[in-house]
């Protein structure tokens, strides 16, 4: 005996599926046999004709509020446990008990048909329903849920329902409708498919197999589905499956998506509900390929679009809407949406083929004159009103003429008094210009701008690792701008924008290399760039400060407008040459306008010209420097030797300026260390080849000011005196000549863990102590100043080195030290 295996089409199509056609039911007699066992499968549509003998159709379907009561076909459920069962009816059977079988017969009179069936149990124990062919052999096994069962013949067919174990007492519903020939079906018209339609508000009883609609559309025609589920009351998914002429699956009625028609029609559909409880449903479908029922949207000029909008309301999430545009011509537009954030938008020919899509503004080359169909969609879960226009970015209406690329050129200052407004600054390029431009909100917000050419077409649109871009052809250019964020009481924003050539750059001053020990290079002025003249090829430091001394990073290009540095602040330069230096050259949402002056610090990276200093700084007054002006770099040469270790002492009390930054650099000019760690947190050690350098450069932020530091060697034996072991110590006095004093402990007068105490005895001010081993490692420090103050060291075998560096002002301070290793 062969088993058609049971047929869930539903649960894995997602959908169900329905005719317009005519059924009749008889009766069977009913068998207390149990039946064989049944597999479960999905069933196959199969191809047939079709026919209607009760259908209806509904003429005002451009209504949400229209009565659809034909499209429910369903009678009025009542109680039957069995018997024939027409198609739509609903039979209820409240009570089923023991080991009874309930058998219905239901009778189709084309051959191929397929069921869609609504089996319910109730509150009582587990009942099961299985559809039988003439012969009793099962075919498929009815689902508790809404399914579907493929048949063969047009013959007469058995459903037996009992309780599952053959015992208890149980209740159930049971619904079938044809596919092939429904008991009644809904027509939809021709304006049913129009954007302006709400579709049709449907309601399904309580174990219908579903509502059966049929409609005709031109092969090829692109429609949106809107999302049918979750409308009804009781955990409602009312979905379904849009069948065309032969009966064979389409698109799937559930979500909102799109649907292309791609075989021949009439087109049918069953909409059900999976659950089988009683719902209400809103079914609504658009024609999008010669679209009717959109709004019309002008294409509008840049600036204040005026008039030329659309406007609209979306529901929750995945609700759309539509607007026309009619283009005298290929050309590219922008599509401008208030409130972007949620809305996403897609752009169709009247074929219904997508042109381009996105969020927000996008430019959107449409290939030819015609109409096109533009439809909104919210991403958001709650309702939104939108605002749209459509800026012809073919077009130069509207757009400011810009007076020119030079860097010298005060920035443009660009006002916004749309919340889709769209604007434009055009500008003459050459062949092989590579072009920059920079903007930014008078107040917060984000600009968003792109560079397109005299057809509107969007220019180097893919990431590259250079700045700007390179025009491909001699003629007119535009930056496109808007400003992404609008509320609602602005009636005037602004936002600036510079569009500058960064090859062969126009405006910018030109500095040369300054010196050491000397202001900087380039004055005190503004204008974004500096043309940098250099005669012979090496590294250089390159960096800007304002008037305040905090650094503005900046990178350098070549003739061509080609990074050849990014913001490091030093820069090898490969060749002679002019090079351009800009201030956030590598930030287009920043503008520096010329009422910002700032000074340009050139350099060789290798100091020259240095001042000699001391190493031996316990012994002698510290060097004192100064800065005059932001920017300055002072340069010191070290008398170390190879392989030595040296620290840089500072008063107790040095802050901001007086605290400076100080790097070391070998005859190579090798970067050695810095006073960010060893050479002031630990020791530096002098690596390479010699003689070194000290580079002191201001704390950005600071007003410019003097300094004094001195420079100490702490590897080998130090020509310091001892530091007594008892209770006097040592008494040492300090001021701003001798801010740093220090003492030796021979290996035999330490313990492996000593304290340390200093105390100030007269004078004001603070100091700090460190303790370094004999071959320069600092072993225990505190890294602020105190009056009086006890440190305990763990320290290594060997003789040790104490430093105090105090407050550069007249103090006296007692300095002890005792074994830690007894109480």
């Amino acid at each position: 005996m062969h088993f058609s295996a049971p047929s869930r089409v539903l649960s894995l199509l997602g959908a169900f599926v329905c005719a317009a056609a005519t059924i009749t039911a008889t009766p069977a007699a009913a068998s207390q046999a149990p039946p064989p066992a049944v597999a479960q499968s999905t069933a196959a549509i199969t191809n047939g004709g079709a026919s209607s003998t009760r259908e209806t159709t509904t003429p005002a379907a451009t209504t949400a509020t229209t009565a659809v009561a034909a499209a429910t076909a369903v009678s009025t459920a009542a109680e039957q446990c069995g018997g024939a069962l027409a198609f739509g009816d609903i039979a209820v059977c409240s009570s089923i008990t023991g080991d009874r079988e309930d058998n219905f017969t239901v009778t189709t009179t084309r051959a191929n048909d397929l069921l869609y069936t609504m089996f319910k149990g109730g509150s009582g124990d587990y009942v099961s329903a299985q559809l039988k062919a003439p012969n009793g052999d099962p075919i498929c096994y009815l689902f508790t849920s809404a399914s579907t069962c493929q048949l063969a013949g047009a013959k007469t067919y058995t459903i037996t329902v009992k309780l599952e174990w053959g015992e208890g007492t149980g209740d159930y519903s049971l619904s079938v409708q044809s596919m092939r020939t429904p008991s009644t079906c809904t027509t939809l018209p021709g304006t049913f498919f129009s954007f302006a339609s709400t579709g049709i508000d449907g309601s399904l009883a309580a174990g219908s197999a579903g509502d059966c609609y049929r409609f005709n559309q031109p092969v090829g025609t692109v429609v949106h589905l809107w999302k049918t589920n979750g409308i009804g009351a009781g955990g409602a998914d009312v979905q379904g499956m849009i069948l065309d002429g032969q009966f064979q699956p389409v698109c799937q009625v559930r979500y909102a998506n799109e649907c292309t028609l791609t075989t021949a029609g009439p087109y049918h559909l069953n909409l059900s509900n999976y659950y089988g409880t009683a719902a209400t449903y809103n079914f609504r479908i658009a024609r999008i390929s010669n679209a009717a029922g959109c709004a019309a949207l002008k294409l509008t000029p840049f600036g204040d679009p005026g008039s030329n909008t659309g406007s609209g309301s979306l529901g929750g999430q995945e609700s759309i809407s539509c607007h026309k545009i009619r283009m005298p011509s290929a050309g590219t537009v922008g599509i401008r949406i208030y409130n972007g954030q949620s809305i996403s938008w897609t752009a169709y020919d009247d074929a219904g083929l997508t042109v381009c899509y996105g969020y927000n503004l996008l430019s959107c080359n449409l290939p030819a004159a015609g109409d096109y169909t533009v439809i909104l969609q919210n991403r958001d879960w709650n309702p939104v009103n939108y605002h749209i226009a459509a800026a012809s970015l073919f077009r130069n209406g509207g757009c400011a003429i810009n007076t020119g690329l030079s860097w010298a050129l005060d920035a443009a200052l660009v006002h916004q008094t749309s919340d889709v407004q769209t604007n434009c600054q055009l500008f003459h390029g050459n062949a092989g210009d590579r072009v920059v431009f920079y903007r930014a909100p008078i107040v917060y917000n984000t600009v968003v701008a792109w560079l397109v050419d005299s057809t509107g077409t969007s220019l180097c649109t893919e990431y590259s690792e250079q700045d700007g871009c390179v025009l491909p052809a001699t003629g007119s250019y535009r930056i496109i701008s808007y400003l992404n964020s609008w509320d609602s009481g602005t009636t005037d924003a602004m936002y600036k924008l510079q569009i500058r050539r960064l090859s062969q750059p126009a405006g910018c001053p030109v500095i040369r290399p300054g010196a050491y020990n000397a202001a900087p290079a380039g004055a005190l002025g503004p204008i974004r760039c500096r043309i940098l003249d250099i005669a012979t090829p090496g590294r250089y430091i390159a960096k800007a400060f304002d008037a305040e001394n905090n650094q503005t990073y900046a990178p350098v290009y070549d003739s061509t407008g080609t990074r050849i540095c990014n913001d490091s602040s030093v820069c090898d330069i490969p060749a002679a040459g002019r090079y351009t230096m800009v201030l956030n050259g590598r930030a287009p949402g920043s503008v520096v306008d010329n009422d910002f002056s700032y000074y340009t610090t050139l350099l060789p990276y290798q100091p020259s010209g240095c001042t000699p200093v001391s190493d031996t700084g316990y012994a002698q007054a510290p060097h004192r420097g100064g800065f005059t002006t932001p920017g300055q770099y002072v340069c010191l040469q070290l008398p170390t030797p190879a392989g030595g270790r040296v620290v840089m002492l500072l008063p107790a009390d040095a802050t901001g300026a007086a605290y400076p930054n100080v790097y070391v650099l070998n005859s190579t000019g090798e970067y050695v260390c810095d006073s960010s760690w060893s050479l002031r947190q630990a020791s530096c050690e002098l690596t390479g080849t010699g003689p070194y350098t000290a580079v002191v450069t201001q704390r950005s932020g600071y007003v410019p000011s003097p300094f004094a530091l001195s420079f100490a060697r702490v590897d080998g034996p130090p020509a310091c005196p001892v530091l007594p072991r008892d209770e006097a110590g040592a008494t040492v006095s300090t001021n701003a000549d001798s801010f740093a004093t220090c003492f030796s402990i021979p290996a035999d007068q330490h313990a492996a863990r000593e304290s340390f105490t200093w105390h100030r005895l007269t004078g004001t001010g603070e100091a700090a102590v460190s303790v370094y081993t004999a071959d320069g490692l600092r072993y225990c420090y505190t890294f602020y100043g105190y009056a009086d103050r006890t440190i305990t060291c763990t320290l290594p075998e060997g003789p040790v080195t104490v430093v105090l560096e105090a407050s550069g002002v007249e103090a006296t301070y007692q300095v002890t030290h005792r074994d830690a290793t007894t109480p």
